[in-house]
């Protein structure tokens, strides 16, 4: 199979304006792509439009641009591409591989309770199946993905890390120590930074939801359409979001779909110690002087501080990164691996005013 040319992209979603954290896995998006001479697209993830605050994908959009990292493709908002989920949940469901639910966050509850399992403070909510042979009667509230099924029918490709970024997905090979036996139920992967990872989904996730009981799309059934349809080879994003890897893999692979090269990166830890995040009062990214702004962002990434032009600061850690991420087993890579989550210091916000969660 002939190697496919590198796409990459960044799907903010538009709850608010970009902050030091996001900015961080913007850049180094944007980095990867321009590393290895590809293509860097924008993606509004709008489809969770309770959330979604008016004017935030623009603000968004003009934060990006400010700072130079400007998208090759025209901007995609998922608000828009309800027609391509519907067509992969009916396809799923031709297969059997998705079923409506009539279940409640309580009613779920209520069914561990009754087995006498008691979760964790936050512990994910696993699926127990209630309606995995039928709605008994009961109205469908959303439609779920039959992991079980799935993971023990369908082996998974493995991915060399190890290769250049726009080499394409190898098959699965009996060689290879990560490649899963046909009735493995874990998925594994290994990450270009975080290294060989893997989770059983049916076992911690469970049948996870392809489209919401209040009709809204499920943010893994867009995400993999969307990567798939756009031509995705490469994800880079926040470590935050690496647990949705699995889900994303078996997604694709009942979709018939390639799976894309993953990168996590650091997270931003705000004065509290958290993660820096729009949910806990993360200040707007400032970018009157969007150079000082980059530098903090390449410093969260183990990047050396850079002067001058935009265009010359950004030219110079592109080359910066190459050296590091397009050689994995280099030991500025390693380093980076290995190293303790960098912290970014932002002042601490203004205290909350009574506005809706």
């Amino acid at each position: 199979m002939g190697a496919l040319p590198y796409r990459g992209r960044f799907a903010p979603s538009p709850t608010g304006p970009l902050h030091a954290g996001s900015l961080v896995a913007a850049l180094a998006s944007w980095l990867d792509a321009r590393a290895h001479g590809g293509q860097w697209l924008v993606r509004i993830e709008d489809v969770d439009t309770p959330r979604c605050v008016a004017g935030a994908d623009q603000t968004i959009l003009a934060q990006l641009t400010a700072c130079g990292l400007v998208p090759d493709e025209p901007v995609v908002w998922q608000s828009r591409r309800g027609a391509l989920y519907q067509q992969a949940l009916d396809r799923l469901v031709a297969q059997g591989l998705a079923y409506p639910c009539a279940c409640s966050r309580s009613d779920i509850e209520a069914e561990w309770a009754r087995r006498g399992v008691v979760r964790g403070r936050h512990g994910e909510l696993v699926y127990p199946g209630t309606c995995r042979n039928g709605l008994h009667g009961r109205t469908a509230r959303a439609w779920r993905l039959r992991t079980g099924y799935f993971e023990q029918n369908q082996p998974l490709p493995s991915v060399d890390w190890s290769s250049s970024a726009i080499q394409s997905i190898a098959p699965v090979s009996t060689d290879d120590p990560f490649a899963p036996e046909p009735t493995d139920p874990v998925i594994r992967w290994v990450d270009r930074r975080l290294g060989p990872c893997h989770q059983d989904v049916a076992a911690e996730v469970g049948d996870f939801v392809l489209k919401r009981a209040d009709g809204l799309w499920a943010y893994q059934l867009a995400v993999v359409v969307d990567d798939a349809d756009q031509g995705i080879t490469d994800v880079v994003r926040g470590e935050d979001l690496a647990d949705n890897t699995p889900r994303q893999i078996l997604l694709q692979r009942a979709l018939g779909l390639s799976t894309p090269r993953y990168l996590h990166t650091p997270l931003v830890l705000g004065p509290n110690g958290e993660k820096l995040s729009k949910q806990n009062g993360a200040a707007a990214l400032d970018t009157g002087d969007p150079l000082t702004a980059l530098n903090a962002a390449a410093a969260a990434l183990c990047l050396q501080q850079a002067s001058g032009p935009l265009a010359t600061a950004l030219a110079f850690w592109a080359d910066e990164w190459g050296r590091v991420w397009r050689a994995p087993h280099a030991a500025t890579a390693a380093s980076v691996r290995s190293g303790a989550t960098p912290t970014i210091r932002t002042p601490s916000p203004d205290p909350p005013r009574n506005t809706p969660p």
